[in-house]
């Protein structure tokens, strides 16, 4: 099936870059002998290698048109009715001007994205700050990566990134920090899975409190304490400065030690860390050992340090580690913050925060907003930061910005107290939202919607976690009437009588961008940065299109940098780093007698964000099926809950219901779910409505990691499934989900009602009338045993089923999901529809393990018992899983494991 016929393809193979992480994989799309689209690793991309994990795989089946945002449209009271451009754009910019002009520069605001290109990043926050006037622009990286990029800049003077992916790979210990680099970050993962199988010397330690995919290669798993990393950080940096400083180091580049090490005693002695961090003292005692005698170390931090309320403290309390060590700027070591976003890093390059000029220039200076009021020729220069995410959405509430511009984002699901974006979006006088996709959580507030181009069909560059500059290049025709962000933000800009936005093609974008970050650096009496791409300056449209991959700074042609501070100078005016002091305290809101339990969100291994894409791909929606809250067995005891039933989860801002599970790798006291589902997949799910709006108060990132919560059952009366070829409206569901399969939706569903409580009311479910005589329509129903199902055929072909029950012993999916490729079923097929099971033994595979190539537990079980398979490389060989991305390696092992051992204990018995 052809996934996207409507787009036409330009070239025949093309070298892009990956959308998802901030890895920055490279990717090869081209047209493989039955005219669709193929997608593969790129072997000349320094950062991957050649490999994808399973969501760049997949890349290929989220392309399609169905779903897309493909003309502007506006609001003419609740209905959206279809636009002319010049129509939309006047509403924008008329609405804009009048706004500023009866109420100032700082009652309109953008809110942008990681998801954005550098040249879109660019133009807007040139728009905004250097002619509105206002610096209330912010965007998504706020909630990801702002903490990171406070504390690199109270650290380095500048929002720096000192190594390079390599030095995975050379360092004898690596500590990965909140990080399930496993599921989030995969390729590199598998960089440094293969180093350490390589040199099995390589110490790994994982810092979570969760038990993470991502502990499978870990020499050392420390479970602390939710929020504690910087009682951990501050006794290491006294542990370090006692026993392993690098003196000539500390003496020679770097000032504040006495500073930080007055603070980080508060922490107390090793005892005194270990029972606030709760961990075993001989554990912590041992991390402290390694990290002091190992010269090469890396501490990679993610999200679990960044989403905090002192999170730009756990940042530098982690940096003061490695500079009383020394372990900075060279080879194999150095401290390194894994970016979340494809573009989170061009998006600081260009100033994309609020509080931040373009060129890593600082709004709160100035001297340097006067040079780029010059450099711009802007008119009207923002002078004070502006308003962060959380505190942007509450302005908006608040009635002090009236029109808000969104763009390549989803706040009413991504943010904090989310119910509160949405309340906020209800009262805007002028809702703006440029997209992709036509329905989203964000855009039914929208009063004019503007498409976008998405991946494949736009053209620019993005910034990996390691500063490495690399090409997004078109290889889809635009669709319908949708252009490149920049292009719409200009023609704005244009219409409310701004000059400086005349650009016609991207590569002008870039050459501006590349001019500034050189120009800024000559200007007499401003500090220089490092950031630099001057030599990337007048690139022709032919140069810009060949541009290779390269690590900025880049001061001349064909320079590229690997890493910062080996001359051990940074970006401080004495060329100092700084020890920043970082003081221990609690997260902003605790658990109690209401709400006992610590929430904790994140992301799963095979989706992104709120699903706008991933959710398209059938292959990426096999491994989690629906919304889970991950909780101790015990806990759910407590808590009167079930694994695989449903519960509420709740706190004092929202609440949500998602299926219980126990994966086994969380502590008492903690619950973990998954922050992708949004009211377009699930009928209560949107994590963000119960997570805290509490924000660290230096960088302005939401606590996501820490919200108490309680959980408690959701009763219902049944649960069941359909799978169908079109979407159906879901009446009498008290909870659903929605899952795309291949060639069919799957809903799961539950109830408050009876279920035989109406005639008909499975034909009604299906949408088949009940006078529809000539409907080939099968149904069974067992009132007393509380079971309904139903199946309706067309010309031969299952079209629609429906499996309800009163129990949970509903039939597993894999083997009716399967009967939708089929044209026309066997009278054997059709026989078994109703019994959901296969005739033949062995064709239900089990729950998706690895998606690459759709391998289910119960295969990899019988591979492990039939062909006595000891090692995951031998289940690989023999089921193909694990044999792509190696996103699913550490699933495999548990299954080994565990198998092995129901062996042993069959043979015992």
């Amino acid at each position: 099936m052809k996934l996207y016929p409507q787009l036409p393809i330009r070239a025949a193979t093309v070298r892009t870059t990956c959308p998802y992480c901030g890895v920055g994989c490279g990717v090869s799309a081209g047209i493989d002998a039955d005219g669709e689209l193929a997608i593969a690793g790129d072997a000349a991309h320094p950062a991957s290698q050649g490999r994808l994990c399973v969501k760049g795989s997949a890349l290929g089946e989220t392309v399609g048109l169905q779903g897309r945002l493909l003309a502007p449209m506006l609001r003419d009271g609740r209905a959206l009715r279809e636009a002319g451009w010049d129509e939309a754009l006047a509403k924008v910019a008329d609405g804009f001007s009048r706004i500023v002009a009866e109420h100032g520069p700082d009652a309109v605001a953008l809110y942008v994205s990681g998801q954005l290109l550098t040249e879109d990043y660019y133009v807007a926050n040139k728009f905004m700050k250097g002619y509105v006037g206002s610096a209330n622009i912010d965007t998504n990286s706020r909630l990801c990566m702002s903490s990171a990029v406070a504390g690199h800049k109270r650290a380095f003077g500048e929002d720096l990134v000192p190594g390079a992916y390599e030095d995975f790979e050379l360092a004898d210990l690596v500590v990965l920090v909140g990080s399930n680099a496993a599921w989030c970050h995969p390729t590199l993962y598998q960089r440094l899975a293969r180093a350490k199988e390589q040199r099995p010397q390589m110490q790994v330690v994982v810092i979570d409190p969760r038990r993470t995919a991502t502990c499978d290669i870990a020499d050392l798993h420390l479970a602390v304490k939710p929020g504690s990393d910087v009682w951990l950080f501050d006794g290491l940096l006294g542990y370090l400065a006692a026993r392993a400083p690098d003196q000539a180091f500390v003496t020679a580049h770097t000032s504040g030690l006495a500073d930080a090490l007055a603070a980080a005693g508060e922490a107390g002695s090793l005892l005194d860390v270990a029972k606030a961090c709760k961990l075993d003292p001989r554990q912590l005692l041992r991390f402290y050992e390694l990290f002091a005698k190992t010269e090469k170390v890396v501490t990679a931090f993610t999200m679990g340090v960044n989403q905090s309320t002192s999170g730009a403290d756990k940042v530098n309390a982690i940096i003061n580690c490695h500079l009383v060590t020394g372990r900075i700027g060279k080879p194999g070591m150095g401290p390194f913050s894994l970016t979340g976003q494809p573009n989170a890093m061009g998006g600081r390059e260009v100033g994309g925060l609020a509080n931040m000029l373009a060129a890593h220039m600082e709004l709160d200076h100035a001297g340097q907003r006067a040079a780029l009021q010059d450099f711009w020729q802007a008119p009207r220069m923002a002078a004070q930061a502006g308003l962060k995410a959380v505190d942007l959405f509450r302005a908006i509430e608040e009635g002090k910005v009236k029109a808000v511009w969104i763009m390549a984002t989803n706040p009413i699901v991504s943010l904090p107290d989310a119910d509160q974006a949405r309340r906020a979006l209800e009262k805007c006088e002028l809702v703006v939202a440029s997209d992709i996709v036509l329905g989203t959580d964000t855009n039914a507030f929208a009063d004019v919607l503007l498409p976008a181009l998405g991946w494949g069909e736009k053209d620019g560059t993005v910034t990996n976690s390691e500063r490495c500059i690399s090409r997004q290049r078109a290889f889809l025709s635009a669709p319908g009437q949708a252009r490149a962000d920049w292009d719409i933000v200009c023609d704005v800009a244009r219409r409310m009588g701004f000059s400086g936005f005349d650009f016609t093609a991207p590569h002008e974008i870039f050459d501006e961008h590349a001019r500034l970050s050189s120009w800024r650096n000559g200007v007499a009496g401003q500090p220089r940065r490092m950031f630099d791409i001057g030599g990337l300056t007048g690139l022709t449209r032919g140069d810009y299109d060949a541009l290779e991959p390269v690590q900025w700074p880049v001061r001349a042609r064909g320079e590229s940098t690997e890493r910062l501070f080996a001359d051990g100078r940074f970006a401080h005016a004495d060329a100092r780093a700084r020890f920043v002091p970082t003081r221990v305290r609690a997260p902003a809101h605790l658990p109690d007698g209401d709400y006992p339990l610590v929430l904790n969100t994140g992301r799963v291994r095979d989706q992104w964000h709120t699903m706008t894409r991933t959710g398209r791909s059938p292959k990426l929606a096999e491994h989690m099926l629906e919304p889970t809250v991950d909780l101790h067995p015990q806990d759910a005891l407590l808590c009167g809950v079930k694994e695989g039933e449903l519960a509420r989860v709740s706190s004092q801002w929202g609440a949500v219901v998602a299926r219980v599970q126990h994966g086994g790798g969380i502590a008492r006291g903690s619950v973990f779910m998954p922050i992708h589902w949004s009211a377009q997949t699930a009928s209560d799910a949107r994590v963000g409505a119960v997570v805290n709006p509490a924000v660290d108060p230096v960088s302005g990132e939401p606590e996501f990691k820490h919200t108490p919560v309680r959980v408690e059952p959701f009763g219902v009366n049944w649960y069941g499934f359909i799978l169908s070829r079109g979407a159906l409206p879901l009446d009498g569901a008290a909870h659903w989900t929605r899952i795309q399969g291949r060639d069919f939706i799957r809903y799961e569903l539950a109830g408050r009602t009876k279920v035989f409580e109406a005639a008909g009311w499975g034909r009604g479910l299906l949408g088949v009338g009940l006078d529809d005589d000539e409907a080939d329509w099968i149904e069974l129903e067992d009132k007393s045993g509380g079971v309904y199902r139903a199946v309706h055929l067309v010309d031969g072909r299952i079209e629609a089923c429906l499996f309800v029950s009163q129990r949970q012993d509903l039939p597993a999916r894999a083997y009716l999901a399967g009967l939708f490729a089929k044209e026309e079923l066997t009278p054997s097929e059709r026989l078994g529809l109703l019994s959901g099971r296969a005739r033949e033994a062995g064709e239900d595979p089990g729950p998706t393990v690895c998606s690459c190539f759709g391998v289910g537990r119960k295969t990899i079980e019988i591979a492990i018992r039939k062909n006595g398979c000891t090692d995951a490389a031998q289940v690989t060989a023999c089921t193909k899983a694990g044999g792509n991305c190696g996103s699913c390696v550490p699933e495999i092992r548990a299954i080994l494991a565990q198998t092995q051992a129901e062996a042993r204990a069959e043979a015992a018995g």
